[in-house]
Parts: C-alpha cells; sequence; structure tokens
C-alpha cells in the first residue's frame, strides 16, 4: 500500500516589505516629532506600521532591506514649481550660476555653436543683480554672443525676457510699440526698445517664438521629473499649468511614466475650467495626478522691479511695480473659480498686492465659507499691519526659503533699510498660527529641498552670508521647516489624506539621505545633504550611482 504524501501547512501570507534598521522621522499632525527605525509597507504601497526598536517584526515578507542606519524622511513635498518650465530649463540653454555678462555670453555662444538647430535659441536663469552689471542687459549685449538667430533669455524670476535684435526683429518691436496693461519695455534714452520686456509685455515677443513640437515637451517633463526625484521631491504643486503642459503629464500617466505625484494649478480660470469643467478632477493614474485650483497673479516680481509696493522702490523711485489685476477683476476671477470649489492660489509678492489679495478674500470668505484653504504664493514683501491677517479665514503662505537667501542684498536696495521688518516673514507667520507651505519656485531656484531648510533655521546663503543671518529673528525651527516641506505642503495641497507624512494609512513615499537634519547644528551639512534613494508609494523609484 502506497504511502500517504506528507502534509505541508501552507505559507502564511506575506505582510508586504521592510525597510529596517533607519533612523526615521515623520511629522505628527500636531508638529511634533515622532522617530521609529522599522517601516513596514503594505503591499498597496502604504505605510503599515512605523516599527520602535524592540517591536517584533513581521516573518514572511515580499522583501527586507536593511537601511544600515541612514535617516529616511517623509518624501518631500515642493508646494510652488513649475514642473514644464523646469524641464525646458535643463534642454535649453542654462544661465543660472552665470556670475557676470562675460560669463553668460560664452556660455550662450558656446550653446548655440553645439546646436545649430532649431531656429530660435532659448534659455534663461540670467540675473543682472548677481553680474552686478548695475542695469539690465540688452538686446545689443546678446548679439555680441549671437547675432543671426533669434535668441530670448528669460531672466531667473520668470517675470522678464531679454531678447537680441534678431528676436525683435522677427517680432515686429521697433520704437512705435506700446507698452502693454501689466508689462512695459525697457527703452534707450530715445525711446528704442533695448530688449527687455517686463511680465505681460513678455508676450510682445513669446507670441512670435516657434511652439515647442510634442516631443520635445514629453523630453522636458522627463527632464524634470528625473531632476525632481534625485532631490528627493516626491510631490509637487505645478502653480500655473497651461493645456500644453497638461497634455503632457497626460501622455506620461497614459504611459504610466508618471513617478512622482504632481497637483495642478491650471493658469487662470479659463485653464482651469477648461481641464476640469465644474470641480477639481479626481486622482488620475493611481494618486499621480490631479487639477486642484487655479493660479493667478497680482503683481510681478522684485528683481525685475515689477512687485507692487505700498510706496516708490528706494532705488528707482519713479515706480511702485506694477498691480497686474485691478481689484474688481481680482475678486471676480477668484470667485468663478471659488464657485466651483476650485481652490485659489494668488502670486503675490509686493506689499500692496498682499495687502489686495488679503483684501479680497476676507471679501469673498463672507460668501465662500468653509475650508477654502486660500493660497497666496511667495509672500515675500508684507507690510507688518498686514501679518495678523494671514491667520484669518486659514490663509495659507505658501513661501519659498531660498528666495530670501537669494535675494536679501536685492531687498535692502529695491526696499530701504526702513522696509524690511514684514520680508520673508516665517517665524511671525508660525507665531501667528499661519499655515506655511514652503517650496522652491523651480526653476527659479534649484528644486532641492534641502538648500531651502538651512535657509530656513538659518537665514545665511551658501557663503554662510550675512553671518547669523538677515533679519534673524525670522529664522525658524528645523522641525518647523521639515512640516513646511512635507505636512504643511500636503495640506496646502489638499492632499494630506494620502501624503506628506509617514503615518499608518499614508502613501509610503520616502526618501533615504546621507544627513540627519534633524541633529546636525551646521546648516551648511544641511544644504548639502544628498538623497540616497527616493522611494514613491513603497517603491524605489531612483538611487544615488
Amino acid at each position: 500500500m502506497a504511502k500517504k504524501p506528507p502534509k505541508y501547512a501552507p505559507a502564511p501570507p506575506t505582510e508586504g516589505g521592510l525597510l529596517d534598521d533607519v533612523n526615521g522621522y515623520t511629522i505628527d499632525r500636531d508638529g511634533s516629532v515622532k522617530r521609529f527605525n522599522g517601516l513596514l509597507i503594505g503591499k498597496d504601497g502604504k505605510v503599515k506600521a512605523l516599527l520602535q526598536p524592540g517591536d517584533k517584526r513581521p516573518e514572511w515578507l515580499d522583501f527586507r532591506l536593511d537601511g544600515h542606519g541612514r535617516t529616511m524622511l517623509p518624501g518631500l513635498i515642493d508646494a510652488h514649481g513649475h514642473v514644464m518650465e523646469l524641464g525646458f530649463a535643463l534642454t535649453h540653454v542654462d544661465l543660472v550660476g552665470t556670475t557676470s555678462l562675460a560669463d553668460a555670453q560664452t556660455r550662450l555662444a558656446n550653446y548655440a555653436a553645439k546646436h545649430p538647430n532649431p531656429a530660435w535659441i532659448q534659455g534663461g536663469g540670467w540675473n543682472q543683480e548677481i553680474w552686478k552689471l548695475g542695469r539690465f542687459p540688452t538686446a545689443a549685449d546678446i548679439d555680441l554672443a549671437v547675432r543671426e538667430r533669434p535668441v530670448v533669455l528669460e531672466r531667473v524670476d520668470g517675470h522678464a525676457l531679454v531678447a537680441n535684435s534678431a528676436a525683435m526683429a522677427a517680432a515686429g518691436i521697433s520704437a512705435a510699440t506700446k507698452d502693454v496693461p501689466g508689462g512695459h519695455i525697457e527703452r534707450d534714452a530715445k525711446g528704442k526698445p533695448t530688449g527687455v520686456f517686463v511680465d505681460a509685455a513678455r508676450d510682445l515677443i513669446l507670441r512670435a517664438v516657434p511652439q515647442p513640437a510634442p516631443i520635445e515637451r514629453d523630453d522636458a517633463f522627463r527632464a524634470a521629473q528625473q531632476a525632481l526625484l534625485s532631490y528627493g521631491i516626491t510631490a509637487t504643486c505645478d502653480m500655473g499649468t497651461t493645456l500644453d503642459d497638461w497634455n503632457v503629464l497626460r501622455r506620461a500617466g497614459d504611459a504610466n511614466a508618471i513617478r512622482v505625484r504632481i497637483v495642478s494649478y491650471g493658469m487662470g480660470v479659463d485653464t482651469t475650467l477648461s481641464v476640469a469643467g465644474n470641480g477639481p478632477t479626481p486622482w488620475l493614474y493611481d494618486g499621480h495626478l490631479r487639477m486642484v485650483g487655479v493660479k493667478l497673479f497680482a503683481d510681478g516680481a522684485l528683481g525685475s522691479r515689477g512687485a507692487w509696493l505700498k510706496k516708490p522702490y528706494a532705488d528707482m523711485p519713479s515706480t511702485r511695480g506694477t498691480s497686474l489685476l485691478d481689484d474688481t477683476k481680482l475678486k471676480n476671477l477668484m470667485s468663478r473659480a471659488a464657485m466651483d470649489n476650485f481652490q485659489v492660489a494668488v502670486h503675490a509678492i509686493g506689499d500692496a498686492a498682499n495687502d489686495e489679495v488679503l483684501s479680497s478674500i476676507e471679501e469673498l470668505a463672507q460668501t465662500y465659507k468653509g475650508d477654502r484653504r486660500w493660497r497666496i504664493e511667495h509672500a515675500q514683501i508684507v507690510d507688518p499691519a498686514d501679518l495678523p491677517r494671514f491667520a484669518h479665514n486659514g490663509i495659507i503662505a505658501s513661501m519659498q526659503p531660498t528666495h530670501e537667501t537669494s535675494d536679501w542684498q536685492m531687498a535692502e536696495k529695491r526696499l530701504g533699510a526702513d522696509r524690511l521688518k514684514g520680508d520673508y516673514a516665517w517665524a511671525t507667520m508660525a507665531a501667528e498660527h499661519v499655515p506655511l507651505a514652503f517650496g522652491s519656485d523651480y526653476p527659479v531656484e534649484s528644486p532641492n529641498p534641502f538648500p531651502g531648510l538651512a535657509a530656513a533655521v538659518s537665514r545665511e546663503d551658501a557663503q554662510g552670508q550675512p553671518a547669523g543671518g538677515w533679519q534673524p529673528q525670522e529664522k525658524i525651527t528645523m522641525p518647523q521647516a521639515l512640516a513646511a516641506f512635507t505636512s504643511g505642503a500636503a495640506f496646502a495641497a489638499q492632499a494630506e489624506d494620502r501624503i506628506g507624512s509617514l503615518e499608518p494609512g499614508h502613501m509610503a513615499d520616502f526618501v533615504l539621505v546621507d544627513t540627519d537634519p534633524l541633529t546636525t547644528q551646521d546648516a551648511q551639512a544641511v544644504r548639502h545633504t544628498q538623497v540616497l534613494e527616493t522611494w514613491i508609494g513603497g517603491t524605489r523609484v531612483w538611487v544615488k550611482k
């Protein structure tokens, strides 16, 4: 008689994956720091448990990795960036970091020689303040590097551009060309355009620039996404998504090629309604893309003197900057977006612009009640008397710490020493219980969040200047800064139910880094932190080589 085969008990089901022996941190909803040394990931890509030393580890797992004591942080969220602009900055001529006009001319000439196509040369990143030029660059300056092909170069803040003579000729620009509402053309003593076009006047040139082909846009997105992942950015708010941008994101999603999570704010009400219809879209592509709101502009930028101020510029008393929307139009646009439950995010840099947006929100909040999460983007120059108003109506201050370390010397020149108290006022905002959301405004600044964390706690730039920090009373703590780049940014994007912290039920979006920012006392060490691995939804999507 044949023997019966032995009975084997079936293996118990696996419980997902485990990253063990990590120096883990997350920020609780009350802002407190929680530590752990093991992260259990469920099969659904969500955090299943945070494990402490001594906690029993599951025996049956899909994978188990040793973190070797490396620091784990929640995935960093950039609350204000420009995805496609970053991609084009990476694929076009890049003037970021140039230290002089001559340096920029050399870089431009070299780029033109290596790239005989396309017909127009585009790029950006110039900053006449860093060049210590004492003026804007001109078409004649650009002609010295490239004369025959049209050249259009955006200023680092995206609120001004310089065009060479060929580009102005192609756009039909002459001394007879008039300024446009919401912008102006820089002119010489004879009234002839110098080549610089500020804010709305940029369109006089840009309308002549050939539009990139879909394949160029797709290449730009891939470059941007790779850069974001390399800096530990697992989610970002895309501020000012155009219809073309949205099509790129949808193509990437259809191809299962979106890794970073993107919360989109349409460029103006018309774009937002065209994409989303009568309300925010659902999360698309397994939680990687959503249009939730609208982006509006109240003024320009400080560097191009487009920021709208209550008093004239100290270094140019003939102007107070530019108001891009009068009170009535601004409130009408905000109301139109709010009636369909779109979140409203308004760019406001100058103190007059911030006052205008605050007043608009105060009026509209009487009609549009509830958890609206009105956002003011940048909130850089604020009248101290207006700072407490941010705490009303749940207004979110969406700010960029590296703007302060890049701009402090320029801000002193633009405003004068007696108008600096309400500038980049993070600590005052926090003390007033204003929700803070931090980002970089990439590609205006690098999307790397670690210089932002260092700036927030030190208010010193990459050279350690000014020693002790600029307006040091506005420093914040590292837990506050990390919260603004994680849970605060998620709250600002209406995504705090799924990202922003490593709590059970949230997506397992995290980074492994080579520095512990919560214990190091050296802000420069934090600035130079290297991302070792980036994980999204429990999957490793980037590894440092």
